[in-house]
Order: C-alpha cells, then sequence, then structure tokens
C-alpha cells in the first residue's frame, strides 16, 4: 500500500515538474519571439505618414495640388461648376468601372484621389496647367494611353479600374485629413 501511495505522490510531483518546465518553456520562446514579431510593426516615422491633413483654403477653384500621403501622390482638385456638371452628367453605361460621381465625392467641388494609374502604376498627367489631360478633362497616363474624367473615372485605355479615392474626411471647411 505504500508504495502505491508513494507512486502515486511521485506522479504528481513528475507531473507539476512537468508542466513547471512546459510554463518556463513557453515564456522563453515568447521572450525569444518577441522581438521579431515587434519588429513587423510599423516605425514612427510611417505611423506618422498614416494621416496627413491638408488646409484647403489657398487652393483656387480649378486648381489642382498634389500632396503625398503613405508615399503615394493624392490629387486635389477644386473643381469647377462644369467640371462637376460634366462628371454628373456622365452616363453610367459609358464607363468601364461604372461609378457616380456623387460616390466618389463628399463635397462636389472637391474631389481627392490617389493619382496612381490603376493599369501599371504610373503617375497620370494633368496635375500642371497647360499638361495633357485627354478628352475628357481629368488625367491621362502617357505609358499606356489611359484617360481618366474629371471624376477620376476610366474613359478609355487599358487601366481597369477608376483612380481610388483614398479614405478622408473634413475636418471643416477649409481642412481635410487623408487617411
Amino acid at each position: 500500500m505504500t508504495d502505491q501511495a508513494h507512486g502515486e505522490h511521485g506522479e504528481s510531483r513528475r507531473d507539476f515538474l512537468m508542466l513547471t518546465a512546459a510554463a518556463f518553456s513557453a515564456v522563453g520562446v515568447g521572450y525569444t519571439v518577441w522581438p521579431f514579431i515587434s519588429s513587423m510593426n510599423p516605425s514612427q516615422d510611417v505611423l506618422a505618414l498614416s494621416s496627413t491633413e491638408v488646409d484647403l483654403s489657398a487652393i483656387e477653384v480649378g486648381q489642382r495640388v498634389t500632396v503625398k500621403w503613405r508615399g503615394s501622390p493624392v490629387f486635389i482638385d477644386h473643381r469647377t461648376p462644369e467640371q462637376i456638371a460634366d462628371a454628373e452628367a456622365t452616363a453610367l453605361d459609358d464607363l468601364p468601372d461604372p461609378e457616380p460621381d456623387s460616390a466618389r465625392v463628399q463635397k462636389p467641388e472637391w474631389l481627392v484621389v490617389v493619382g496612381v494609374c490603376t493599369h501599371l502604376g504610373c503617375i497620370p498627367v494633368g496635375q500642371k496647367p497647360g499638361e495633357v489631360t485627354g478628352e475628357f478633362g481629368g488625367w491621362f497616363c502617357p505609358c499606356h494611353g489611359s484617360v481618366y474624367d474629371t471624376s477620376g473615372r476610366i474613359r478609355s485605355g487599358p487601366a481597369p479600374t477608376n483612380l481610388p479615392v483614398p479614405e478622408y474626411t473634413f475636418l471643416d471647411d477649409t481642412t481635410i485629413r487623408i487617411g
């Protein structure tokens, strides 16, 4: 009977030692692996670029500016009433990637799009006065001939989709936060 009691006591002691060793091993593995996992988090300079605020008060009607966000150009267009009317009047059946203008803007006079062609990642021209904007008055990608309208929608060429609209919010009437 005492051997049996000693055996049970030995097994419980062995179980305790195994659990303790497993717990210390798990803590050791966690302590060893944590620096590698932590290195995958974005750095402080990347986090600082995750959003940007833009003062719109200096942008005149008809003017386009480019800001950098997450390493990509973002086109901000202070559209004229004619550009807004043209964008709203476009029949969705005429568009390769149908999307109404109202779904692409928060305020009709302000268009905010990522300025990277959706075909091969080129930067379309049309931001500066005098640059070619294509037959629809938006942007033109000279690399392969993609043409975008005043709402950033693809109208002709090999680009499969519209210029993407980044997440943005109006902080007040003259300031937006992108990201």
